[in-house]
């Protein structure tokens, strides 16, 4: 288990952009495959955005496909979600997870989650 803590979250104006950041306690970040979920009020979670341990390939949900990237440093065990060209539908708790599947976008895959930060997108 990894215990994580995202950041950089908050309010903007759509077509704008936002960097979230989830750092990770543990020395076996590398071993992880990490992801982003959101949530917005009265939806289910669903899956953002991943990027596997051993490959380093990324896979997004196909709304956010162009606009967000993420990317991971091993060496200090961080994982960010860049968010560009937002959208008010964009708007959610985000929650970073881990898991030790090579590649997964379920939920239930993901073992360890951060305690989520919010990103609110004003049109």
């Amino acid at each position: 288990q990894v215990q994580l803590v995202e950041s950089g979250g908050g309010l903007v104006q759509a077509g704008g952009s936002l960097r979230l950041s989830c750092a990770a306690s543990g020395r076996t970040f590398s071993s992880y495959t990490m992801g982003w979920f959101r949530q917005a009020p009265g939806k289910e979670r669903e899956f953002v955005a991943a990027i596997s341990w051993m490959s380093g390939r990324t896979y997004y949900a196909d709304s956010v496909k162009g606009r967000f990237t993420i990317s991971r440093d091993n060496a200090k065990n961080t994982v960010n979600l860049q968010m560009n060209s937002l959208k008010p539908e964009d708007t959610a708790v985000y929650y970073c997870a881990a898991t030790r599947s090579l590649r997964t976008s379920e939920a239930e895959d993901f073992g360890s989650w951060g305690q989520g930060t919010q990103v609110t997108v004003s049109s």
